[in-house]
């Protein structure tokens, strides 16, 4: 895993890059959504609820900022996180 924290005029950008199992174009579209859960293996009882991603947009959101995700099948993800800088 790997953490890329940058500045630049008007925001940060804070990246968290895996070299994991990477996510389908088809499933990057819905990742955001409530309850979306890009592996159908995993079930209920042993994974996650799929709210994760839904209420870390939402909260990104209502700081003014965006979420975008960039991933390739078996090669890994990297999500970004933009927030407005704060004024000096």
């Amino acid at each position: 895993m790997r953490l890329i924290l940058k500045r630049r005029e008007g925001e940060i950008s804070v990246s968290v890059q895996d070299n994991g199992i990477g996510i389908s174009e088809k499933d990057q579209i819905h990742i955001f959504e409530r309850f979306f859960k890009s592996d159908k293996s995993r079930n209920r009882a042993s994974e996650g609820s799929g709210l994760g991603l839904s209420i870390v947009k939402k909260i990104v959101e209502m700081h003014e900022g965006r979420i975008e995700i960039e991933s390739e099948p078996q090669k890994g993800t990297i999500f970004t996180v933009y927030l407005p800088a704060p004024v000096e």
